[in-house]
């Protein structure tokens, strides 16, 4: 389920909100994913927009819609691939 609202992020180029675990450490955070990678992904947040960070699926918690998307993409414009 969570590689779903990655590929979602990718997709639409939205953030969405992830739960992840660094260095023992329990992280959240709106992220939009800027690829896909085989086994991890990269994404950048609104306060590292030019650094990419990557990270294994692995780590990945919990990820779900960021606070006000209810997920209708009739409203967005797709990225194209």
């Amino acid at each position: 389920m969570n590689e779903h609202f990655l590929r979602y992020s990718l997709r639409w180029r939205c953030p969405i909100k992830l739960v992840w675990l660094e260095e023992g450490q329990m992280k959240s955070g709106n992220v939009t994913v800027v690829e896909l990678g085989e086994g991890q992904f990269s994404f950048i947040t609104a306060r590292k927009k030019k650094t990419p960070t990557t990270l294994p699926f692995d780590v990945i918690m919990a990820a779900g819609y960021a606070r006000g998307d209810d997920g209708d993409t009739s409203k967005k414009t797709r990225e194209t691939e």
